[in-house]
Parts: C-alpha cells; structure tokens; sequence
C-alpha cells in the first residue's frame, strides 16, 4: 500500500511548513488525477493512520480529484477523453500523447486552526 508513504510525506511536508510558520494545521488540501496512481480513499484512510502523534492529529485531508485532460493534435484544443486508458480525443479519435491534466498528486493548501 504505497498511500501509506504517500500520506506519510504529505504529513511530514505540511508540518515542516506549520512550524515554519507557527501555526497548526486542521486541513491538507490536495489535488488528486486519475493518472497519479495513487487510490483516493486508500489515501484518506492511510492519512488518518499517518497523523497519529504528530501534530496534525485531529487534521482532515481534503482531495479535490482532477479529470483528465489531452491536447489534439489534430484539432488543437484541450478535450477530456472518454477514457484515461485510451487517450484519444472524444470528438475526432485521433490518439492524444500529451497529458494537460490529470497526473496531479499536489498539496494547494493548508488550513491553519483560528488562534483567537
């Protein structure tokens, strides 16, 4: 189950930045495709394991799952296949090599708790 390191390292970098910042975390916020390989609630599940004792205990992960998205080539526009196996553009079938959108595997945010 490689989303036990995955959820290990999201842990380690979001509290390297807490302390940076002195704050302390209530939420990570990711962004997950498809073609990450990466299983979203294996992910969630593994990060609720990868938090005990640290300070991101008590902490939500929140993923935000990302489409996948080509560029044609031949009619030169970005298009969502019908499939992330057979990437092909939807409206002409012309295979579609160059991936947009849709490998993401990122930390966007981190909701800090209110300290008032």
């Amino acid at each position: 189950m490689h989303e036990l390191s995955i959820a290990m390292n999201i842990v380690e970098i979001a509290e390297e930045e807490a302390k940076q910042r002195g704050v302390e975390v209530s939420a990570v916020y990711l962004k997950l495709g498809p073609l990450s390989g990466v299983v979203k609630d294996a992910l969630i599940s593994a990060y609720e394991m990868a938090v005990c004792g640290t300070s991101l205990e008590g902490s939500r992960l929140v993923v935000e799952e990302v489409p996948v998205v080509v560029f044609c080539p031949r009619c030169r526009e970005k298009r969502s296949p019908r499939s992330f196996q057979w990437l092909c553009c939807p409206e002409c079938d012309t295979p579609a090599p160059e991936v947009v959108q849709g490998a993401e595997l990122q930390i966007t945010a981190l909701e800090v708790k209110d300290e008032t």
